[in-house]
């Protein structure tokens, strides 16, 4: 099963990235109709695997033990095939 984890800030943490991409957006490249942009990461894997709940414990064993910052981040993920 091929998997797509998308992971980003929790809302209130302040995005330094998000807001030098929304800056750069404005005022160098004229998009002033953009506003709040945050950035995040994208992970794609395959699991051996065909079973939604071992699915998610896998995903969530990987984001918690190496692909999140619980503290400050939140994860999902959906299944693109």
């Amino acid at each position: 099963m091929k998997i797509r984890i998308l992971i980003s800030l929790k809302k209130g943490v302040l995005d330094t990235q998000g807001k030098a991409i929304e800056g750069s957006l404005q005022k160098n490249l004229g998009f002033s109709q953009i506003s709040q942009v945050r950035q995040g990461k994208v992970v794609e894997l395959e699991i051996a695997e065909s079973d939604p709940v071992k699915i998610k414990k896998i995903i969530d064993e990987i984001c918690d033990k190496l692909l999140v910052n619980k503290i400050i981040e939140d994860y999902s993920y959906e299944t693109i095939s």
